[in-house]
């Protein structure tokens, strides 16, 4: 934690974010939502550097990846662990992304079903502003929109008895009418260099892994407007065989969901900084026996999209 940190105050500094190293590491660290009150870009970065930790924490032990999966915000975590930008370029990344979001007015509503009845809940409500922004799992869609529609959706839900929560979070994404936002984040980004990634690279939000000639800055940005699908990913991901995930980051909202897609035989899923019986090896002893494939999990934060996603 402390090298991931101090490596990035430097970049933090760019963007008017006081040094975070020493505050986090220290005895009494902020919470998700007195990072989300500082200068815009300070959770992300708190997040990315979090996610980034685990990563390196994870392979130290023994624990590295065969591929990577992101989710959302965590495709920047998910690109920098592969090799394909620096650490100080996901940094920057991540406070650009900020700003963008910082521009993305709405919210988005965490509905306890599947896409099907969150489809329902949208017609019954009669807003043609709202759009399915997450498909989690098969009991766990997010809606994201304008907020006077995410009130009549969760009136809907209740309605009907259907789980329905707002995210803490003071915008919106995965919204089809945040091109703006998406294309300037793109054009941001673009001088920042992607090199060829060590590892194979998949994205919730592409649909799969990314290939030779995608424009992975483009993909990033594609977060903004497109939905994230991760039944048929996370599919994708277990198709060679029996998978470990691991999620890298501070919650285990993404353990959860691969628990809910694939059957305990297929996949083994682990949050390590969440999950008290996460296998880490006692001090001493050396790297684990490496398991026949690990994918790790990056994403926004606690739950994809709430706050802190």
């Amino acid at each position: 934690m402390r090298e991931v940190f101090e490596e990035t105050d430097e970049v933090g500094a760019e963007f008017g974010i006081p040094p975070l190293a020493k505050e986090m590491l220290g005895e009494d660290p902020p919470t998700g939502r007195e990072l989300a009150a500082r200068p815009v870009g300070t959770l992300q970065l708190a997040l990315f550097c979090s996610s980034v930790a685990v990563h390196r924490a994870l392979r130290s032990v023994g624990f590295g990846p065969d591929q990577v999966l992101g989710v959302s915000f965590g495709e920047i975590a998910a690109l920098t662990a592969a090799g394909v930008f620096t650490l100080a370029d996901g940094a920057r990344i991540a406070c650009l992304l900020a700003r963008q979001l910082a521009c993305c007015e709405g919210g988005m509503t965490l509905i306890g079903a599947g896409e099907d009845i969150a489809r329902e809940l949208l017609r019954a409500a009669g807003r043609a502003d709202l759009a399915v922004a997450c498909v989690n799992g098969p009991g766990e869609t997010i809606v994201s929109g304008p907020l006077p529609g995410l009130w009549t959706l969760e009136e809907q839900a209740a309605r009907r008895c259907v789980p329905a929560s707002r995210l803490r979070l003071p915008f919106s994404s995965h919204h089809p009418a945040l091109t703006g936002p998406a294309d300037a984040f793109a054009a941001a980004i673009g001088p920042l260099a992607a090199r060829p990634a060590r590892l194979p690279v998949l994205s919730a939000v592409h649909g799969g892994r990314y290939g030779p000639g995608d424009d992975l800055h483009r993909g990033m940005a594609n977060c903004l407007v497109r939905p994230v699908r991760m039944p048929p990913v996370v599919r994708q991901a277990a198709s060679g065989g029996r998978v470990v995930f691991v999620e890298a980051g501070t919650g285990q909202a993404l353990t959860r969901n691969i628990r809910q897609i694939l059957p305990p035989g297929v996949a083994t899923a682990h949050a390590p900084l969440a999950d008290a019986a996460f296998p880490w090896p006692p001090p001493g002893t050396g790297p684990a026996a490496r398991p026949s494939r690990t994918t790790l999990w990056s994403h926004h934060d606690d739950h994809p999209h709430h706050a802190t996603r």
